[in-house]
């Protein structure tokens, strides 16, 4: 499954991984996403999304330590890779490149 293709919702969670940096546990990147999506989103979604990304190779995670906050229980850390974040940036050029094209034809 490596090297997949990616839909919204995981380029939307990879986009949030990416932005929390060292903070990106599944809670954060659900309250980053709704935030900046605006959007609703459930926390299973966010956990398939991380699943399905961490199978394709485009994130890695790796749990921390446990905390008396959360009854001794570790949270799961997640930080994109270097394939991951060269798939944002192919994301992000073929979008632009879309929206350029767009631009140009409504000005004819």
């Amino acid at each position: 499954m490596k090297g997949d293709r990616v839909g919204e919702f995981e380029e939307l969670t990879l986009l949030a991984v990416r932005a929390l940096e060292d903070a990106a546990y599944a809670v954060s990147v659900q309250e980053f996403t709704e935030r900046e999506a605006g959007r609703d989103v459930s926390m299973g979604a966010v956990y398939a999304s991380l699943d399905r990304l961490e199978r394709k190779g485009f994130v890695q995670s790796a749990f921390g330590e446990a905390t008396p906050e959360r009854g001794g229980k570790r949270k799961r850390f997640f930080h994109v890779t270097p394939l991951g974040l060269q798939t944002l940036r192919d994301l992000r050029r073929v979008r632009e490149g879309i929206w350029q094209g767009l631009e140009r034809t409504s000005r004819s």
